[in-house]
């Protein structure tokens, strides 16, 4: 089993900055792609950007330039940097891992979430 321990978020006004993280900790022999989505009310989950072991990085559109993902290989952990935020950012953020528990067993796990609200 893998675990996934998000936190970071909360309330900040817009223009403001918040840093989520995600620890993840369990069986892991090792971790592909890490991530993280969002979902606001009445809204699709939409993926907002993933990383992958190698670094490689991917975001969407409405988050280019003010969002930067990141992730701590030694420590199972991803962060995602959030500057100038919006009100349209406001949503429920998932932490999103995949990889493997052994050679050939495969595993993908979401976060519980946690509340990014962006508002004056």
């Amino acid at each position: 089993q893998v675990q996934l321990v998000e936190s970071g978020g909360g309330w900040v006004q817009p223009g403001g900055s918040l840093r989520l993280s995600c620890a993840a900790s369990g069986t892991i022999f090792s971790i592909d792609s890490m991530g993280w989505y969002r979902q606001a009310p009445g809204k699709e989950r939409e993926l907002v950007t993933a990383i992958t072991s190698g670094g490689s990085t991917n975001y969407a559109d409405s988050v280019k330039g003010r969002f930067t993902i990141s992730r701590d290989n030694t420590k199972n952990t991803v962060y995602l940097q959030m500057n100038t935020l919006k009100p349209e950012d406001t949503a429920v953020y998932y932490c999103n891992v995949e990889g493997y528990y052994s050679t050939f067993n495969r595993f993908r796990v979401r976060g519980q979430g946690t509340q990014v609200t962006v508002s004056s």
